[in-house]
C-alpha cells in the first residue's frame, strides 16, 4: 500500500491527539511524526489537522482518513494473528472463547496444556459476545445451543449438557414449591435475548408469559448467582447443585449441545489440532465424572 506509514501515523495522531502520543505508540521520533503528517497533507492537497497548543485535532478530512486507516490496521492485525496461528509450533498466542460458566472447567485444562507447551501464551475469553474467528479474534470457540452457521468455520460436536429447572429454598419459602402445573404462577430468571441459541431459553420464551421473567441476566454465571439469591426459577446443569432445589429434572428439549468451532484457515494448523485433541480428551473425562454432561 503506497504511503501506508504516513497514513498509519496520521491515524495514531488522530487517536492520541498529540504528536508525542503518536510517536510513543509507534515507537518513532516525534520529528518523524511531523514529517509524515506534513508530507501526507502536501501529497493529498488537504489539511488533515488543526494545530493548537494542546495538540492536533483532525479536520473532517482527517477524521475520514483516520476511520479508514483504523479499519485497515485492524485487518492487518487480524491477518497477522491468523498467519501466526498457521505455524508448525505449539507456541505463541492461543485464544479460546467460551461461556463464562465453562471457565471453571477450562482453566485447569488449558493450564495443563500450557505446561506441556511452555511457549504458549493463553487467553481465555468469556462472555456472551460471539468472537469472529474469520477476523482472527480466537483460535477455538466453544459455543452452545444450535450449531453455528457462519461460513468458513469447521464445527464439531463437543458435549451435551442436560439442564434442569431449579430454585433456591429461600424462593420456595416465599412463593411455595412450584410444580410443572403451576409454573405460570412463578417468577423466572431469563437472559432477555430473544435470539438466544440455548434450547431452554427458547422453551422459556414459548411457554412462560414474558411478564413472569422478572429478573434478567447476561450469562450463565449471573444466572446461578440470581438463582442462589432467590430471584426466581432458573436453569442450571442437571445434577449436583448445592444450595438449590430441583423443581423439574432435565428434559430432552432443554438439552444444550456445545460445539468446537474453528476457522477453516487455521483448523489444520499444528497448534489448533493439538488443543482440539486436548479438549476432546477432557470432555471424555467430564462426561464420566458429571451426570449432567455426556458425549454427543
Amino acid at each position: 500500500m503506497n504511503h501506508w506509514d504516513e497514513i498509519r501515523t496520521a491515524y495514531h495522531v488522530a487517536r492520541a491527539g498529540t504528536v508525542s502520543g503518536a510517536a510513543e505508540a509507534l515507537g518513532i521520533h516525534h520529528a518523524t511524526v511531523i514529517r509524515h503528517i506534513d508530507a501526507l497533507e502536501h501529497r493529498l492537497g488537504v489539511k488533515l489537522f488543526q494545530r493548537h497548543a494542546r495538540g492536533y485535532t483532525p479536520t473532517e478530512a482527517g477524521a475520514d482518513l483516520a476511520r479508514i486507516a483504523q479499519v485497515t490496521e485492524d485487518q492487518f492485525t487480524q491477518l497477522e494473528g491468523r498467519l501466526k496461528g498457521q505455524g508448525d509450533d505449539v507456541a505463541g498466542d492461543l485464544v479460546i472463547t467460551a461461556l463464562p460458566g465453562f471457565s471453571a472447567r477450562l482453566a485447569p485444562v488449558l493450564t495443563e496444556f500450557q505446561s506441556r507447551h511452555p511457549g504458549l501464551r493463553v487467553q481465555l475469553l468469556t462472555g456472551p459476545r460471539i468472537f469472529k474467528l474469520e477476523y482472527g479474534e480466537a483460535h477455538v470457540a466453544i459455543r452452545a445451543g444450535t450449531a453455528p452457521q457462519e461460513p468458513d468455520n469447521v464445527v464439531q460436536p463437543f458435549l451435551d449438557v442436560a439442564f434442569g429447572l431449579y430454585a433456591a429454598q429461600s424462593y420456595i419459602d416465599k412463593h411455595d414449591l412450584p410444580t410443572e402445573e403451576t409454573l405460570a404462577d412463578h417468577r423466572f430468571i431469563g437472559t432477555g435475548d430473544l435470539n438466544s441459541r440455548a434450547p431452554f431459553m427458547r422453551w422459556l420464551a414459548q411457554n412462560i408469559p414474558a411478564e413472569n421473567v422478572r429478573f434478567q441476566v447476561s450469562d450463565d454465571i449471573a444466572m446461578r448467582e440470581a438463582l442462589i439469591a432467590g430471584a426466581g426459577l432458573g436453569f442450571a446443569v442437571d445434577g449436583s447443585q448445592d444450595g438449590l432445589v430441583r423443581i423439574i429434572p432435565s428434559k430432552e428439549e432443554w438439552k444444550s449441545r456445545l460445539w468446537l468451532v474453528t476457522h477453516v484457515d487455521l483448523h489444520r494448523s499444528t497448534k489448533v489440532q493439538a488443543i482440539l485433541a486436548h479438549l476432546k480428551a477432557a470432555a471424555r473425562q467430564w462426561a464420566k465424572d458429571d451426570a449432567g454432561l455426556s458425549l454427543p
